[in-house]
């Protein structure tokens, strides 16, 4: 089984061709735009696809291939902090608050989380506080197994602040609690915030490289699974990050 996360870099429509060449069993973009609302051939090309996004023209896609098959999880609750003396409507928030998620399963054996997180309206819980919110809502479905979250999390633990209890690596060791990893540490032996690898180049730029994909998964996951990073120098062109590709020995 071989799932591949991208975030395209707008255009998918125009880049199927290094998309296809991923040889992906499921593929999924962030930064897509939506197929209902393009072109034919990328209509044609996406099949039976999933997609979110506040527009037509960005958003996560997740395309099966080869006889494989994605259904929504309609995942929705919502979440209170206790124990603080505030009426404040900032304490609680929905699943329909948060960006963007979106949580499938693939051919009823992998339940996947499909992440593109994004910086809200007070940026005060943006990107990696988007996701540690729906964390907190969704933590018992995260917990089954055969748990897989991956995507552009524009996140590393290098930016962590010491008053956020949100942090990246807060969110990471919450992760770890309920045996999820990230598979490129855990492949790599490699300290969050310290990865030789870049996901991301800023503008295009080599010389402005981040790790801010990541893929965690359900640690009995791990034993049987690779990571492979794309080449930049073959994907530079197409977008400012690499695929990343998953092989799980089932």
């Amino acid at each position: 089984m071989i799932i591949v996360t991208w975030n395209c870099s707008g255009a998918l429509r125009k880049k199927l061709d290094q998309a296809d060449s991923l040889n992906a069993d499921v593929l999924i973009v962030q930064e897509c735009e939506d197929p209902s609302q393009s072109t034919k051939a990328y209509r044609e090309w996406a099949g039976e696809h999933l997609w979110i996004g506040n527009n037509k023209n960005k958003g996560i896609g997740v395309f099966p291939k080869s006889g494989n098959s994605v259904q929504i999880l309609n995942w929705s609750g919502t979440f209170k902090l206790q124990g603080m003396q505030t009426a404040s409507a900032s304490t609680s928030w929905a699943t329909e608050d948060l960006q963007l998620f979106l949580p499938f399963s693939l051919n009823g054996q992998y339940n996947i989380l499909a992440c593109w997180t994004k910086g809200d309206n007070s940026q005060i819980f943006g990107y990696m506080g988007q996701f540690w919110k729906f964390l907190q809502i969704h933590r018992k479905e995260l917990q089954q197994e055969n748990t897989i979250v991956l995507g552009d999390f524009n996140s590393n633990a290098k930016w962590d602040k010491p008053d956020r209890w949100w942090s990246h690596t807060d969110t990471i060791n919450e992760l770890a609690a309920i045996n999820i990893e990230s598979l490129y540490h855990y492949q790599s032996g490699e300290r969050p915030g310290q990865e030789t690898e870049p996901t991301f180049y800023l503008q295009r730029n080599e010389a402005k490289p981040y790790h801010i994909d990541y893929v965690f998964m359900a640690s009995q996951l791990l034993r049987r699974s690779n990571l492979k990073l794309g080449e930049i120098n073959d994907w530079i062109a197409a977008s400012d990050h690499i695929p990343l590709c998953v092989t799980i020995n089932t």
